[in-house]
């Protein structure tokens, strides 16, 4: 019988060793371990396990060890000792090749990355050598604008001297008539003399009137002034030297994207006019002029030049009335007309901030509706674009309080008190729709009244068939500011401290 697994005894499937389980091989050939021929031997017989062959026997010491047998297992031993050694050591190249590529993917993909920024940066420098071709372009018509003026003045300089030369020559020849006139003796050289003085006389009158018609040419001295003008305000909007060193910029840490760190070192420049596009992208450097308050919207119009602050809280941005405020030294200005192009009418969200003994106690966010008339003018009340804004107005009056339609009336920008607001827009008729729900928006006196810039927000819901009409928005966050306003022990006493919109970037 032959025995897949020759290491092991075949009786009790031990492996071979070198003590009690040394192979012995019996007169018939086969082997088996010491420890299971001795067991097989009884009254001085061994009866083979795999022949049934009778041998005389007393111990198995008295058969031969099968030296090649332990040879066999010594080399198998040692055959699955180097496998199993082997093991680990390829799970180790495994693991090292693994952790090699894992290095180099991430090399890879680090490249990539530095490689996206460094295209970005490029396009970046791209438009900042377009951005010098253009205002070299602009400089250069400058340059030639200085000289077409140059050349007018030399013009003018020109005829100005010729004139000059022919009123020194007719003071010359008056003096001499002068001369003239004092020696004359016959009524033949009187007459004669007085005709020169007269052709003398009115060819210097001619030459008078000449410079009074002449002088100064209003072309001349209109383009000259101008353009004097325009180069000088060019020159003193210059606030570097071109050839100064650049003062030291922090630029952050390792971490920071090429781009990022562009942002830092434009935006450290004081009075640097940022895009919208900037507020966009919301950079860090960018997130942390918003939050020091360095970011304000300007306009200029014939109400003077007025300011509004851009604020970001919990994630989103505020733009904030206009006023006639100081900027803050080393603020970032945009124009306030682009900011507020941003704005689309199916999204605007407007805001009122309430307070009340001395703080403000919350914010009340209102969706107005898409594109209407009571909408833009609320919008315009809450920018202060027109120059009037529902900032530090007082709620005027609670309505029902305590029943079902409870409401409360706010935004007399004119006079405070409820006799004002006027509106801003010219047609404010439209269809507006209806509701009964507490938390719609609505014109206090409709939309034809005289004081329809004047808003009402309702705090409890109609109950029935009853609805509010004219409404143009609903609040959807700070109701609850509202009813506490409303059970305030005096509504005058209620401002809204800030007004504004959400800003859609």
């Amino acid at each position: 019988m032959m025995d897949n697994k020759p290491e092991k005894c075949s009786v009790c499937y031990n492996d071979y060793d070198d003590n009690q389980l040394r192979p012995r091989t019996l007169p018939c050939g086969h082997t088996f371990c010491s420890q299971c021929v001795d067991n097989a031997i009884k009254n001085g017989q061994l009866t083979c396990p795999s022949c049934r062959a009778e041998h005389a026997a007393t111990a198995a010491t008295q058969f031969p060890i099968s030296y090649a047998v332990e040879a066999f297992v010594r080399k198998l031993k040692n055959i699955q000792q180097t496998q199993e050694e082997a093991v680990p050591a390829k799970k180790k190249l495994r693991s090292m090749l693994q952790e090699q590529k894992s290095i180099i993917s991430s090399l890879i993909t680090s490249c990539e990355e530095v490689l996206s920024q460094l295209g970005e940066y490029r396009g970046q420098l791209g438009d900042w050598k377009t951005h010098h071709l253009q205002l070299q372009d602009k400089l250069y018509a400058l340059v030639e604008q200085n000289k077409s003026a140059m050349k007018l003045l030399e013009l003018e300089d020109a005829s100005v001297v010729n004139m000059t030369t022919q009123g020194e020559e007719g003071k010359t020849q008056l003096q001499a008539m002068l001369g003239s006139l004092d020696t004359v003796n016959t009524p033949q050289e009187v007459d004669t003399t007085i005709d020169t003085a007269v052709g003398c006389k009115m060819k210097v009158e001619d030459w008078h009137r000449k410079c009074q018609e002449l002088f100064p040419d209003v072309k001349t001295v209109h383009i000259s002034v101008k353009v004097q003008e325009t180069i000088r305000e060019a020159l003193e909007m210059t606030t570097t030297e071109t050839d100064a060193t650049a003062d030291p910029v922090h630029l952050g840490d390792s971490a920071s994207s090429i781009m990022d760190k562009v942002q830092e070192i434009t935006l450290q420049i004081p009075q640097k006019q940022l895009t919208v596009e900037d507020l966009r992208r919301m950079s860090e450097p960018v997130k942390r002029l918003v939050e020091a308050g360095r970011v304000l919207a300007v306009q200029e119009d014939q109400v003077g030049r007025r300011s509004t602050r851009i604020t970001l809280q919990d994630g989103q941005l505020y733009l904030h009335p206009l006023l006639r405020q100081p900027t803050p030294t080393h603020a970032h200005t945009l124009q306030e007309s682009e900011v507020v192009g941003v704005l689309e009418p199916s999204c605007t969200l407007a805001f009122l901030d309430l307070g009340w003994a001395g703080s403000t106690r919350g914010r009340v966010t209102i969706r107005l509706t898409p594109d209407t008339p009571l909408a833009r003018q609320f919008v315009l009340l809450c920018t202060g674009q027109r120059g009037h804004t529902y900032r530090n107005t007082k709620l005027l009056q609670v309505g029902d309080k305590g029943y079902p339609g409870e409401y409360v009336v706010g935004g007399d920008y004119e006079s405070n008190d409820g006799e004002g607001g006027a509106p801003l827009l010219p047609d404010l008729l439209e269809q507006y729709r209806g509701s009964r729900r507490a938390g719609v928006v609505c014109a206090n006196n409709g939309p034809r009244g005289p004081r329809c810039a004047q808003f009402t927000i309702t705090t409890r819901g109609f109950q029935g068939g009853v609805q509010w009409p004219n409404v143009f928005g609903d609040v959807v966050s700070g109701l609850d500011v509202v009813r506490a306003a409303v059970n305030h022990s005096d509504i005058r006493e209620v401002t809204v401290v800030d007004c504004g919109v959400v800003l859609p970037l």
